[in-house]
């Protein structure tokens, strides 16, 4: 662990006006873990339809119900480009330069793989009783 994560970490807890407060922050941090995934397929989709841009991207995922901002976004751009899914160039736009992505050839293989993943997904969340995995007896409500 490196002093600054340890120093982070600690001030969330000395901060938090409340043990409660503190599980709300581990609970939230916790479901962006589980949600980055959903948010990496959602980049792929729409670099497949048109080049993206990191601020237009967030307000999409916005309209989703994802809050995201660019210290989240932008290294999350940079590991999809570094693992040949996005390919980035920088634009000239309004005299501005802005680095603009789209989706490569593995970007839309792997994309086509999580679209078969999503839709097996979806239909196990909409079953009544999933596929029964296991032989312990099923919790009591």
């Amino acid at each position: 662990m490196f002093i600054s994560d340890s120093i982070y970490r600690y001030s969330i807890i000395f901060n938090a006006k409340s043990s409660r407060q503190g599980y709300i922050y581990f609970v939230l941090k916790e479901q962006r873990e589980l949600f980055s995934g959903l948010i990496r397929v959602h980049v792929l989709v729409h670099a497949s339809h048109e080049p993206i841009f990191g601020l237009a991207m967030m307000e999409e995922l916005r309209y989703h119900g994802y809050r995201i901002g660019p210290g989240t976004l932008y290294p999350l751009l940079h590991g999809l480009e570094r693992g040949g899914l996005l390919k980035s160039v920088l634009k000239n736009v309004g005299g501005r330069k802005r680095r603009v992505y789209k989706i490569t050839a593995a970007g839309r293989k792997a994309l086509d793989k999580a679209r078969g993943k999503v839709d097996e997904l979806h239909h196990e969340l909409q079953e009544i009783h999933p596929r029964k995995i296991s032989s312990l007896p099923a919790p009591r409500h």
